[in-house]
């Protein structure tokens, strides 16, 4: 018999790695516009200190503990323009959100001219919106339904992008 990890042994997403063409505009996405805690200082990880001091590594932090690696790869080129191309084998990158807040996180986007892909969309499953890093990274911003939120019964084409 094969050995197995018991469920329950992966405990959580430690990081998340990101290969990014421009360092700034993505440090300034994910840091200014989506407001992760960037590391500096003692913060960064001993084993990235020399990479992120050369700027070509930044490492943002959620608010759950999850690390966002980024690493800039100047020639990184997606083989398909077309940023609704997927060109690598990670769909997207869903952050969750209080419902209450989702309007707001909205509003944000828009206010920072980040172009929306898809949504808002309303499932069961909460509500949902879909955009792209300004390295064409589908990212996903989506809240838990509230109480009083109506859902309709059955999902339209146009809402059924994604079973997240």
């Amino acid at each position: 018999m094969k050995s197995i990890l018991a469920p329950g042994h992966l405990r959580r997403v430690h990081h998340i790695a990101l290969n990014v063409k421009n360092m700034q505009a993505s440090r300034h996405f994910y840091g200014s516009v989506l407001g992760l805690h960037e590391l500096t200082g003692k913060e960064v990880p001993a084993t990235l200190v020399e990479l992120v001091a050369e700027g070509k590594v930044a490492n943002f932090v959620t608010p759950d503990g999850v690390i966002l690696d980024l690493f800039w790869t100047p020639d990184l080129t997606p083989p398909n323009p077309d940023p609704e191309q997927s060109f690598t084998r990670a769909y997207h990158l869903a952050f969750d959100i209080d419902p209450r807040l989702f309007e707001q996180a909205l509003a944000v986007l828009q206010e920072n001219k980040v172009a929306i892909a898809h949504g808002p969309v309303n499932r069961p499953t909460g509500k949902g919106v879909y955009f792209y890093d300004p390295d064409g990274f589908m990212i996903e911003i989506r809240c838990d339904p509230q109480p009083e939120m109506k859902v309709p019964s059955a999902v339209s084409g146009s809402e059924a992008f994604s079973p997240y």
